[in-house]
């Protein structure tokens, strides 16, 4: 039996899909249901069953699923290790992070990474934050990059860097022409918002309820790429971080607005499981990572 069968065998019960689980492993669904198969045959036993649209595993299922999760954690740590013996950085990493980090906050690290250290391949997994988490304890990813990062059981939190948050409109709203406004100037405005339970989302409400501040939402999206859009169009006012609306300022489809208050910014941490050795080539990231965020602080 392969180590790779029994990555894949948990990736479909964490999962509940087969083809989440061929996705993560870049193979096809009937290369990950053959690998079940396998299992079965060697164990004779059913490992899975689908039930309206999910895959569940049986009992001997999730007594395969505990092992093959620890025996996977040893495996991990023991080639970490032999790769700490080596001279050369190679291999690969696996992070978990959400689009508004990923697409602007990691460009510039890696970049820098790449040029080092071109014999690693670092694969970005998007997910929300919540599943970042559960796929850093599991053991999926290597590392997970979030914003407001809280401390948990079996979690480890670094320091990464601060977002500056901004207020954006479209150029023919009201406040387009104003180089800053407050939080309490948005009272009874209508905002483009991210979804209910993601962290920036939370950490605004909570500021909206301190400053006492009503506002409207017109719409809730999971991605911030949807809020740019919808702002663009006039829909109305968003709260996001200045690096993601770098582009759309230059080009004139969003206007940018500075917050007079204090403090609005969005911490981002890196987040790993307690305990975990990592290899040479992602302790190099962590630290690339951190040095970025330092040159870019020093530079401002």
């Amino acid at each position: 039996m392969h180590v790779e069968t029994l990555k894949i065998f948990c990736d479909v019960v964490e999962n509940q899909s087969f083809s989440l689980a061929a996705s993560q492993n870049f193979i096809t669904q009937s290369a990950v249901s053959q690998q079940v198969r396998g299992l079965e045959e060697r164990y004779g036993k059913r490992l899975l069953e689908r039930k309206r649209g999910s895959v569940r595993p049986t009992a001997a299922g999730e007594i395969l699923h505990r092992a093959a999760r620890e025996i996977l954690h040893v495996y991990g740590e023991m080639e970490s290790q032999l790769q700490g013996l080596s001279n050369v950085v190679t291999g690969s990493i696996r992070v978990g992070t959400v689009h508004s980090i990923g697409l602007y906050d990691l460009s510039d690290p890696l970049k820098h990474y790449f040029a080092d250290f071109p014999n690693v391949n670092v694969y970005l997994e998007y997910d929300r934050a919540s599943h970042v988490y559960e796929q850093v304890l599991r053991g999926n990813v290597d590392l997970g990059i979030v914003a407001y990062p809280t401390a948990r059981a079996q979690i480890t939190v670094l320091d990464f860097r601060t977002d500056r948050l901004v207020v954006v409109c479209s150029p023919s709203h009201a406040l387009a022409g104003k180089p800053r406004t407050s939080v309490a100037d948005l009272d009874g405005e209508k905002v483009v918002g991210f979804e209910k339970g993601i962290p920036t989302r939370l950490a605004l409400d909570r500021l909206f309820s301190e400053k006492q501040v009503a506002v409207q939402y017109v719409a809730e999206l999971d991605n911030i790429e949807m809020v740019k859009r919808l702002v663009e169009v006039g829909a109305g006012v968003a709260i996001i971080p200045e690096k993601a609306c770098a582009h759309e300022v230059q080009a004139g489809t969003l206007m940018k607005i500075e917050l007079a208050d204090r403090g609005i910014t969005r911490p981002i941490g890196i987040i790993y499981r307690t305990g975990r050795h990592f290899s040479p080539a992602a302790e190099k990231f962590i630290e690339y990572l951190q040095a970025d965020s330092k040159r870019e602080a020093a530079a401002s």
